[in-house]
């Protein structure tokens, strides 16, 4: 029988060191052969990236030991980090940036890239064939002090005779590239380029040129994309075609498009078959053979059909897949989760979709099924009248119910980007509150990706407007239909949900709390070329807030950090020190503003972590300490995790 206790004192088997468990995994899967590749990260050293080779019918097993850690920094957020080719594994490591080898066989590692000359060093993403005896890849190089001094350019790394000299660059066409890509008859090569100030969900061009026989690459054409078309993804189809996502209709779809530039839709549906580049080297699409393959509607495995122009969804209970996926004879094989299944590598037969596990089994110890709560998809309206998508995970836990009459304290989850998402599969991050009785909703605001240009462009020049109108309509909604204490609000997010939630905090009066990691909390400070963050993101504020130096004080009047003496409640900011996307100086500043205000707070800093947190040790410390937050700001205990020591 189920004991009766408060909304958040309930005793829960999801423990931190399970949320730090799952933040390892699998990524940027895919096939050499017969044999299935996957990167994997390993948060119990360090967040170390090793990568794990599955042979036809095999086990998994580990192609590279501790301590090479195949991650790159190019974007910050990096690229795909290895290729296999020719018996040898390819992989850029962390340590210094440069690419490096081994035979599959065994062997010895060894460095094909120099030594980089300058203390900012030399970085290398989304590794590709190319001709016999070299691979190409996109290169970034800094080229002063700030984190706005790169260049970048295409280039060729000898893999024979001649590894460890220096690359040949192939072309520099844009201010951001992706690794070309050679066609079938090895005499053209493409690839997608864009510049600032736009961003690669804004548009993209897809470029080609002629490869000649000494391996240089002629004048670029621009054979699609650009003037607010996005490309995402090409392949090629034949030497004479590519096959490419682009949006010239609102959603990312399929197209064929031939060398002098004609584009056919493969299979016109209001439906995203892409997505947001962030990381170089993703993939939605793959082809399958005799006009047909294998897609990604809105992130659910899927199969196009050219002859009859249609997108059928393949009916599995794996319904949200990472765009990092490969075919295998008729199957394909992904990264993928369900509403209530974790994430794993699976193979789905589409002959009869049967569907098996490739990884290892019990790589992530599983979580009894009913302390994981299943989201439910929810439509919320605005006050504009615009629908605001999102994914409720109410408290679930067999073992207790609330006191008659009481109604449990709800987290807004604001995702990051700000134009990433938020999937419906279960969160051990979610399910770590759900299971003590903290329900969580997760908040696809105006500006997500997965609903069309349109609703993603909701948010041009309104971020920490709509963003923010949006998450307080939601919990609004909730507290309204008697799902949620409306006295027991918290509003918690990463990055660009960090600065979401604190915008919430200084200008709204809704919520009691707000855990704010890694954020942009003073905008003119982040953006513009002299200032805090990268160069990949160091224009985006352009189009998120608007045009500098015009609307200068907008970026003020939007600044969390310009109301900090605002604040609606309590609030805990997590950092890591070594964040090159949103450095420490935004949160410092915000907390140094805090001082004298009476306003109660805890900041907790991590070394050696960057964007987002990787080590087990700090993901432990991080959900501990937002547990024991909650307790305070809510009234009730949270026993079993050490007690945050709150400022004011």
């Amino acid at each position: 029988m189920a004991e009766t206790a408060p909304y958040g004192t309930w005793n829960s088997p999801v423990g931190a060191a399970d949320v730090a468990d799952a933040s390892g995994g699998a990524q940027w899967l895919d096939a050499v052969g017969d044999e299935l590749w996957w990167a994997e990260a390993r948060p119990d050293e360090g967040g170390r990236l090793t990568l794990i080779r599955r042979r036809d019918g095999g086990q998994p097993e580990e192609m590279l030991p501790a301590p090479w850690n195949a991650r790159n920094r190019v974007h910050e957020y990096g690229g795909r980090p290895w290729l296999v080719r020719d018996g040898s594994l390819f992989f850029t490591h962390w340590n210094d940036q440069r690419i490096y080898t081994r035979k599959l066989a065994g062997g010895d590692v060894f460095a094909i890239t120099p030594e980089p000359s300058t203390p900012q060093g030399v970085r290398f993403a989304d590794l590709r064939p190319g001709p016999a005896g070299e691979i190409w890849a996109v290169r970034e190089t800094s080229t002063g002090p700030r984190r706005t001094d790169i260049r970048r350019d295409l280039v060729a790394i000898a893999t024979g005779a001649g590894a460890g000299g220096a690359p040949r660059s192939l072309a520099a066409t844009h201010h951001f590239l992706t690794a070309p890509q050679l066609s079938p008859d090895g005499r053209h090569a493409a690839w997608l380029g864009w510049n600032h100030p736009a961003m690669p969900w804004d548009e993209t061009e897809l470029c080609v040129a002629a490869v000649a026989d000494d391996g240089t690459f002629g004048p670029h054409r621009v054979l699609a994309g650009g003037s607010g078309v996005s490309v995402c993804q090409l392949e090629w189809d034949s030497p004479g075609s590519l096959l490419a996502l682009l949006d010239p209709g609102g959603w990312w779809n399929l197209h064929r498009i031939t060398l002098d530039g004609k584009a056919t839709n493969l299979a016109p549906v209001d439906a995203e078959l892409g997505g947001a580049l962030w990381k170089i080297g993703s993939r939605w699409f793959a082809p399958l053979g005799e006009g047909r393959y294998a897609v990604l509607n809105s992130d659910r495995l899927a199969v196009l059909d050219e002859e009859t122009a249609t997108v059928t969804d393949v009916p599995t209970e794996w319904t949200a897949w990472s765009p990092a996926f490969a075919v295998a004879g008729n199957d394909v094989v992904g990264i993928a989760a369900g509403p209530d299944t974790e994430h794993a590598v699976v193979r789905v037969d589409l002959g009869d979709g049967t569907v098996s596990r490739l990884d290892a089994a019990d790589e992530h110890a599983p979580l009894p099924a009913e302390y994981l709560s299943v989201p439910e998809k929810r439509v919320f309206t605005g006050p504009d009248g615009e629908e605001i998508h999102a994914y409720l995970y109410p408290p679930a836990n067999p073992r207790y119910v609330a006191p008659e009459g009481e109604l449990p304290p709800y987290l807004v989850h604001v995702h990051g980007g700000p134009t990433g998402r938020a999937y419906p599969v279960p969160d051990r991050d979610f399910a770590f509150f759900t299971s003590r009785g903290i329900g969580v909703v997760a908040v696809n605001y105006g500006g997500s990706t997965g609903y069309g240009r349109r609703y993603r462009e909701r948010l041009r020049e309104e971020w920490g407007v709509v963003d923010v109108r949006d998450c307080v309509a939601v919990a609004r909604a909730l507290a309204a239909e008697g799902l949620a204490d409306p006295a027991r609000l918290a509003i918690r997010g990463g990055s660009a949900g960090g600065f979401t939630s604190g915008a919430v905090m200084t200008t709204e009066r809704v919520f009691a709390a707000a855990t704010i990691k890694y954020p942009i909390l003073d905008l003119a400070a982040w953006t513009g070329g002299g200032g805090e963050t990268h160069d990949f993101e160091s224009r985006y504020l352009e189009g998120l807030i608007g045009p500098l130096p015009q609307e200068k004080q907008r970026y003020v009047d939007r600044s969390p950090l310009a109301h900090a003496d605002r604040l609606a409640g309590p609030v805990l900011l997590l950092q890591g020190l070594d964040d090159q996307v949103c450095p420490p100086d935004q949160a410092d500043r915000f907390v140094a503003a805090l001082r004298g205000k009476g306003i109660p707070h805890a900041y907790l800093t991590f070394d050696g972590e960057q964007h987002g947190f990787r080590k087990a040790e700090t993901i432990v410390a991080a959900m501990e300490a937002e547990l024991s937050f909650y307790g305070q700001v809510f009234g009730f205990d949270t026993p079993g995790v050490p007690r945050l020591e709150l400022r004011h």
